[in-house]
Protein backbone atom coordinates (compact mmCIF):
# COMPACT_ATOMS: atom_id res chain seq x y z
CA UNK A 1 0.00 0.00 0.00
CA UNK A 2 2.66 2.30 1.02
CA UNK A 3 4.34 2.39 -2.38
CA UNK A 4 1.09 2.93 -4.19
CA UNK A 5 1.19 6.09 -2.14
CA UNK A 6 4.57 6.33 -3.04
CA UNK A 7 3.83 6.33 -6.81
CA UNK A 8 0.48 8.41 -6.86
CA UNK A 9 2.89 11.35 -5.17
CA UNK A 10 5.92 10.88 -7.55
CA UNK A 11 2.95 11.37 -10.60
CA UNK A 12 1.52 14.47 -8.83
CA UNK A 13 5.17 15.93 -8.65
CA UNK A 14 5.72 14.94 -12.22
CA UNK A 15 2.54 16.08 -12.93
CA UNK A 16 2.94 19.49 -11.68
CA UNK A 17 6.35 19.91 -12.76
CA UNK A 18 5.51 19.53 -16.16
CA UNK A 19 2.85 21.73 -16.35
CA UNK A 20 5.38 24.35 -14.94
CA UNK A 21 7.67 23.47 -17.53
CA UNK A 22 5.05 23.91 -20.17
CA UNK A 23 3.84 27.30 -19.11
CA UNK A 24 7.44 28.52 -18.96
CA UNK A 25 8.20 27.39 -22.06
CA UNK A 26 4.91 29.05 -23.56
CA UNK A 27 6.41 32.10 -21.56
CA UNK A 28 9.82 31.73 -23.29
CA UNK A 29 8.64 31.44 -26.79
CA UNK A 30 6.51 34.45 -26.46
CA UNK A 31 9.54 36.28 -25.65
CA UNK A 32 11.55 34.64 -29.02
CA UNK A 33 8.40 35.45 -31.12
CA UNK A 34 8.22 39.15 -29.80
CA UNK A 35 12.25 39.25 -30.29
CA UNK A 36 12.13 37.59 -33.75
CA UNK A 37 9.48 40.26 -34.86
CA UNK A 38 11.68 43.45 -33.88
CA UNK A 39 14.14 41.42 -35.52
CA UNK A 40 11.90 41.46 -38.85
CA UNK A 41 10.88 45.03 -38.73
CA UNK A 42 14.85 46.23 -38.01
CA UNK A 43 15.91 44.22 -40.65
CA UNK A 44 13.09 45.66 -43.42
CA UNK A 45 13.88 49.21 -41.73
CA UNK A 46 17.64 48.83 -42.75
CA UNK A 47 16.68 47.74 -46.42
CA UNK A 48 15.23 50.42 -46.95
CA UNK A 49 18.02 52.66 -45.72
CA UNK A 50 20.35 50.65 -47.64
CA UNK A 51 18.10 51.33 -50.83
CA UNK A 52 18.03 54.95 -50.28
CA UNK A 53 22.07 55.01 -49.15
CA UNK A 54 22.53 53.30 -52.91
CA UNK A 55 20.84 55.61 -54.76
CA UNK A 56 22.71 58.47 -52.64
CA UNK A 57 26.22 56.81 -53.49
CA UNK A 58 25.46 56.15 -57.17
CA UNK A 59 24.50 60.03 -57.41
CA UNK A 60 27.29 60.74 -55.36
CA UNK A 61 29.91 59.14 -58.14
CA UNK A 62 28.24 60.73 -61.55
CA UNK A 63 28.74 64.09 -59.57
CA UNK A 64 32.00 62.76 -59.08
CA UNK A 65 33.14 61.55 -62.22
CA UNK A 66 31.98 64.85 -63.61
CA UNK A 67 33.71 67.36 -61.53
CA UNK A 68 36.93 68.09 -63.69
CA UNK A 69 38.70 67.83 -60.11
CA UNK A 70 38.53 64.31 -59.55
CA UNK A 71 39.04 64.03 -63.75
CA UNK A 72 42.34 65.77 -63.10
CA UNK A 73 43.40 63.70 -60.03
CA UNK A 74 41.95 60.55 -61.15
CA UNK A 75 41.50 60.13 -65.21
CA UNK A 76 39.45 57.67 -66.82
CA UNK A 77 41.30 54.59 -67.76
CA UNK A 78 42.64 54.45 -71.39
CA UNK A 79 41.62 51.12 -73.41
CA UNK A 80 43.93 49.72 -75.61
CA UNK A 81 42.66 48.76 -78.77
CA UNK A 82 44.17 45.37 -80.22
CA UNK A 83 43.22 45.09 -83.78
CA UNK A 84 42.93 41.63 -84.77
CA UNK A 85 44.51 40.54 -88.30
CA UNK A 86 43.86 37.74 -90.53
CA UNK A 87 44.83 34.58 -88.78
CA UNK A 88 45.07 35.90 -85.22
CA UNK A 89 43.34 33.44 -82.70
CA UNK A 90 41.72 34.93 -79.63
CA UNK A 91 42.94 32.49 -76.47
CA UNK A 92 40.62 32.45 -73.81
Amino acid sequence: MESFIQADIFFFISSVATVVLTILACILLWYVIKAARNLYKLSEALKGGFKESEEFVAELRERLENNMVFRLFFPPPRRKKRTIEKGDTIKQ
